[in-house]
């Protein structure tokens, strides 16, 4: 009698690769502990892409015994995640990402500042920054993936139109204290367990982890999550990429924090109070802490800071 052999999993797409990829930078730049449980909605919110990838990215990492999958309970970590080729390097030629997020911080002040064009091209940035060709392309690929540079034809990369003055920077946040609060009351509001849990998660451990100059970008990027997280939950599609495109706008602005743990601490504590009547379904004080939430924001900002 044969055995049967099991059968390989199918190759994964570039998109899928990358995915699966993105899901593991995520769980090791958050400590993540195995046992520790995750869900498609919020991976998919966190690394902007549908559902339809991250659920073939988590299947492969299941076939690889990273992960597994529990019924009514979301994907559990089974290990912690491997680190990638070459130590600690993210992708084995480059930075780690940590050196990354540094970088990206650096990037980010001279074009708010206007030291850096809106057209640059990797050499100028090599010069510039110290830095190697791999890491450079890290760099770019990153900004890339969230929005804040593109490819020019046939040379070089431009930024996208970001918040650089503060007229601008004051129309979006009344702009936002319009959108923002007015997403909670939507009558299709209703949140993904998954995306709370994972938010709060990662605002404990904000409030929990040691602060530099590169967490500026984990910190932002944690933000935009729960900004789009709750926008995505009002079902309400022109909210969402109303909200998108604000975050993108802010973020270099963003990257340059200057105020510390402390507005870290208030920022994290004001989300998880939000989150908290959120799930109580006291909708209309969240719209009213969200508000306030905002407007502090926009004051502290009017002092040159940040939210």
């Amino acid at each position: 009698m044969k055995q049967s052999r099991r059968r390989a999993p199918p190759p994964l797409t570039r998109l899928q690769q990358e995915v699966a990829d993105g899901i593991l930078r995520a769980l090791r730049a958050d400590g993540v502990a195995p046992g520790t449980h995750v869900t498609e909605a919020a991976l998919a919110q966190r690394l902007r892409v549908s559902r339809t990838p991250v659920r073939a990215a988590l299947d492969r990492l299941a076939a690889e015994g990273i992960v597994v999958r529990r019924p009514n309970r979301g994907v559990e970590l089974l290990v912690a995640p491997p680190a990638p080729p070459g130590g600690a390097a993210e992708d084995g030629a480059g930075p780690g990402a940590d050196q990354v997020d540094a970088a990206m911080v650096r990037v980010a002040r001279d074009r708010e500042t206007g030291a850096l064009p809106e057209e640059i091209s990797e050499a100028a940035l090599m010069r510039r920054y110290g830095l190697g060709r791999a890491e450079v392309q890290r760099v770019l690929a990153r900004f890339a993936d969230l929005g804040m540079v593109a490819r020019r034809p046939g040379y070089g990369w431009e930024f996208v139109p970001s918040v650089l003055d503060d007229a601008v920077r004051e129309e979006s946040y009344r702009f936002r204290l319009v959108v923002e609060p007015a997403a909670l009351l939507e009558p299709g509001f209703a949140l993904d367990p998954g995306f709370v849990a994972d938010m709060r998660r990662r605002h404990q451990a904000a409030l929990a982890g040691p602060w530099d100059a590169a967490a500026a970008v984990r910190f932002f990027e944690m933000n935009a999550a729960f900004h789009e997280g709750l926008a995505a939950a009002s079902g309400n599609r022109f909210l969402l990429a109303a909200v998108r495109r604000q975050n993108q706008m802010r973020r270099l602005s963003n990257y340059r924090w200057g105020y510390g743990t402390a507005r870290v601490a208030v920022s994290c504590r004001e989300h998880l109070e939000i989150l908290d009547r959120l799930a109580h379904g006291d909708r209309e004080v969240a719209a009213a802490l969200m508000r306030r939430h905002l407007a502090g924001a926009r004051d502290l900002r009017r002092q040159d800071g940040t939210d």
